[in-house]
Order: structure tokens, then sequence, then C-alpha cells
């Protein structure tokens, strides 16, 4: 398929469009773009229009780091206005990063998201959420953010495959990288220098008053095993998010979309038919 574009006031992403129906967004994490959904497109389009985006300054953008408008902040009126030319409100699936933005997004614009999919979401998170849930927080942002530091370090040196490996691995799990697809390591290549925008990123942390405001139905699903700080904060998610649905996958880790398509679809699909 040939990649689609959606013209903002002053950008212009791009992805993947297919299907017909009620409209499903579906938002990347890190080092991904629209190629990471390969194995969900086809599969949810058979019910819904998808909408597969690039988020700004993602591949097929090759951005050198430098500049402004990468941020949360940006990604998330990135959606909004996307989606408010769309005309009508819509499902919204986020992986990982993505979540974190997604997530954003049903709080402050809720009359745009009709459901919240959520796929092991990142990002930081007020330590009282945490605490009223009766689970220890992770790691602050300041602690989390010294691995991409050091990838990113890795990447400006040249050491632009050691330094994904150690992002990747970090987050997903020992042994990942080695055992990725060399579409799914072409794809991290391409979003590499991403990096630099996640790490200068700093937005503020979600706090319990922003989750108040989230009042779509929510899917919550997280890999068997993916690494901390994902099951927390699913855990902290479903206790905060009235009615909030959590479905762990088996023998998978963070990347359960890629490493278990069919079942992660069917829990998708029906979730979705289900609203």
């Amino acid at each position: 398929m040939e990649p689609v574009v959606w013209r903002l006031s002053d950008y212009e992403l791009k992805g993947l469009e297919q299907g017909s129906g009620p409209s499903l967004l579906l938002v990347h994490g890190s080092l991904c773009d629209y190629r990471f959904w390969s194995a969900q497109i086809s599969a949810l389009a058979e019910r819904y229009r998808v909408l597969a985006v690039s988020l700004r300054h993602y591949f097929p953008e090759r951005w050198d780091g430098m500049g402004e408008g990468f941020s949360t902040a940006q990604h998330v009126a990135d959606l909004a206005e996307l989606i408010e030319r769309q005309g009508e409100s819509v499902h919204v699936l986020g992986h990982s990063r993505g979540g974190n933005v997604a997530l954003r997004l049903a709080a402050q614009r809720p009359e745009l998201v009709r459901s919240l999919l959520l796929a092991d979401p990142g990002g930081d998170f007020a330590p009282e959420l945490f605490d009223a849930a009766g689970l220890l927080a992770p790691a602050g942002a300041g602690e989390r953010n010294q691995f991409r530091m050091e990838a990113l370090r890795l990447i400006g040196a040249g050491q632009v495959e050691a330094g994904l490996q150690l992002f990747i691995d970090t987050v997903s799990g020992p042994g990942i990288w080695q055992r990725s697809s060399a579409r799914f390591r072409h794809m991290a290549l391409d979003n590499a220098f991403t990096l630099v925008g996640q790490v200068d990123d700093r937005p503020e942390s979600v706090t319990p008053a922003l989750l108040a405001e989230i009042r779509c139905p929510t899917l919550l699903l997280g890999g068997e095993r993916s690494p901390q700080p994902f099951p927390v904060v699913l855990q902290m998610l479903e206790y905060h998010l009235s009615g909030a649905r959590c479905t762990i996958l088996p023998g998978v880790s963070h990347g359960m979309n890629v490493q278990r398509p069919a079942l992660f679809n069917r829990l998708v699909g029906e979730f979705l038919d289900a609203q």
C-alpha cells in the first residue's frame, strides 16, 4: 500500500488507511512508525476504517534530530487535529510511548475518543497514583532517561546498532534486539534520531486529575514477559480507570502485537465490536 497524507495546519502526517466503518487510529511507540502495525492493519480493516499514522518527525520523514516539533504535547495536538479533520470521534489504540500519547489525548480531548486501547503504555506517572493503588512506584523519569541518553550517545558516536540494541533490550527485555526481524531492525534504524527528541522531551507526569478525565471504555493489554515498569503501570491504570479491563497475553514481551498478532488482533476486535 502507498502511504497517504493527512494535511494539518503546519505539518503533513503520513501513514496507511484501509477499510471502512468506525475509525480506529493506531499510534506507534518509540523508534517505530506506521509500519509497526503491519500485522494489524488488514485484519482490523475487515470491520473498521484503520488509520495507522507516523507521528511527527518519524519515518518517512528523515529527521536529523535538529529543530523543534518533537514532544508529547505536539504529538497529542497533531492527533487531535487529525481526528477533528475526520469529522467524528475515533477508537484509539496506542503502544508503549504511543500508549501514553493516546492516554493523554483521551484525557485532554475526551470528545474525540470513542474508546481507548493501551498496549503496555509507557511514560511518566505521578507517584501518588501508585501509592493509592498500593503499588510500588517505578523509577523516576530522570533515572529511566539514563539508558535513553546512553543509547543516544552510542548512536551519535556512530555505533547506531549498539545504541538501538541497548534501547530495545532495556525496554522489551534482554536479547529482544537480536531476535527481532530484519524488518523491525530496519524500521528502528530509520527512526534512530527520534531518540534526540525523546531524550529532550520532558512532559509533566500523568496525574490523578488527568486520569479522572478519561471516561471512555478502556482495554489494557500487556505481555506476560514485559519488563517493568509496564506491568505495574497496567495494574495502576486498571485500579484508577473505571471499568477498564486488563488482559495479559501469554508468552510474549513488549512487542506483543508482533509476537502474537492473531491473538492481539482478536482481543482488539472483540473489544471494539462490543462498543
